[in-house]
């Protein structure tokens, strides 16, 4: 039994990483990797690659039945996991996307119709929501992009802006270049609703390693994540907490928010009840059998929120004591605060691009964007891992 972050606990890490015998496995010509990549592509699971075979083998046994069969009852079941590692009731609604932005579009099409909308974010958003909310400020939609910059006054600056009028609040509860835990997003939630806007929150970053406190938040908010990163469940799979109230009609529509709808008696489209109204059409389903076995694969290993929280904490920290024993302290851009840090560790470099390449040959996987590399652990790596792959971080910054 190795310690974990979480203090007067443990977990079996050998065991973990056991369960990843594929991913963690050596490179083709048996190099070992080091897999810094926690905070974009977390590794699967061995039982991912078994959940893939069995969404075969079902398509295969009940064709067309799977879904009444077995699709949708996962999906129930899938998305009441989800929303308690959010932080929310099981019993909310929840509807699910290939990707997020399938699910924001959907939901900016359902914003109440005003002479000019109005639309609040930052501008440290992921490249999905910046290139959307840019394409509809040539079409007229009023955009307010506010500076992340200093971050310490950004809630601040968010609330400041959130005026009468607004028609929507678009913000991270963690910003993707700097791991920067965005704070008091409860108040921030409150003020958008104070002032009539939508408020919907980015958790994709801080899904399953950093808890969100909702507090007055959550009755209101609409908060979308997915698999890709910290949840280990792979591409295809994204969500939309819905509030239980919500009447919004989404103009984007598909004919899966149909099922279960009442006729309007009127002519007009009806939605289905719930977080099925932001429903779109035929998905593949192979997505929600990883999910489904991802999330039992943290369940059997103890794994909750806070636990991974701790564990994150725990190995951020020392990738951090690690670049200021090598004189990089200064070229760090994530927070030192632990309760203002998520789930990576972000360096300032000119050449972050050229860094990932020659790490990328040495067998250690990191990512960057724009100037920022970005070091991501994992809890299936050992303190070891960390420390080699961080110095070889190091030895490449220093170039």
């Amino acid at each position: 039994m190795r310690p974990d972050a979480e203090k007067g606990s443990s977990f079996d890490l050998d065991a973990l990483r056991a369960a990843y015998s594929r991913s963690l496995a050596p490179a083709p010509d048996g190099a070992p990797r080091i897999l810094l990549t926690g905070h974009s592509h977390q590794a699967w699971p061995d039982v991912a690659r078994d959940a893939l075979a069995a969404c075969f083998d079902d398509a295969a046994r009940l064709v067309d039945g799977k879904w009444d069969a077995v699709v949708l009852p996962k999906l129930s079941a899938v998305g009441e996991a989800i929303l308690e590692r959010m932080g929310f009731d099981r019993g909310d609604a929840i509807a699910f996307g290939q990707n997020t932005h399938e699910l924001v579009f959907r939901l900016i099409t359902a914003l109440p119709r005003r002479e000019r909308q109005r639309i609040v974010t930052t501008q440290g958003e992921f490249h999905s929501l910046r290139r959307q909310l840019a394409r509809l400020a040539e079409e007229g939609v009023e955009v307010v992009w506010v500076s992340v910059e200093p971050r310490a006054t950004l809630a601040d600056r968010l609330l400041a802006a959130l005026t009468p009028g607004t028609s929507m609040l678009a913000v991270s509860a963690v910003l993707f270049e700097s791991a920067t835990v965005v704070p008091r997003l409860d108040e921030i939630v409150a003020r958008a609703v104070e002032v009539g806007a939508v408020p919907l929150v980015d958790a994709y970053h801080a899904f399953n390693v950093v808890p969100i406190a909702w507090g007055r938040a959550a009755p209101h908010v609409f908060a979308t994540a997915g698999g890709y990163k910290y949840a280990a469940m792979g591409e295809g799979i994204c969500w939309l907490r819905v509030p239980r109230d919500c009447a919004l009609r989404p103009v984007f529509t598909g004919w899966f928010a149909d099922f279960g709808s009442l006729s309007s008696g009127d002519g007009t489209v009806a939605y289905a009840p719930g977080g099925a109204r932001f429903a779109g059409a035929t998905f593949d389903p192979s997505a929600l059998y990883r999910a489904a076995a991802a999330l039992e694969h943290w369940e059997r290993f103890g794994l909750t929120v806070p636990r991974l929280r701790a564990i994150s904490l725990r190995q951020t920290g020392r990738i951090l004591d690690h670049l200021d024993a090598a004189g990089l302290g200064d070229d760090v851009v994530s927070p030192r605060e632990p309760e203002r840090r998520a789930g990576f560790v972000a360096v300032r470099s000119s050449t972050a691009g050229d860094v990932v390449e020659r790490l990328r040959a040495r067998r250690v996987l990191v990512d960057a964007r724009r100037d920022v590399l970005r070091v991501g652990p994992a809890p299936y790596l050992t303190d070891a891992e960390i420390d080699q792959g961080v110095a070889a971080i190091v030895d490449e910054l220093r170039r």
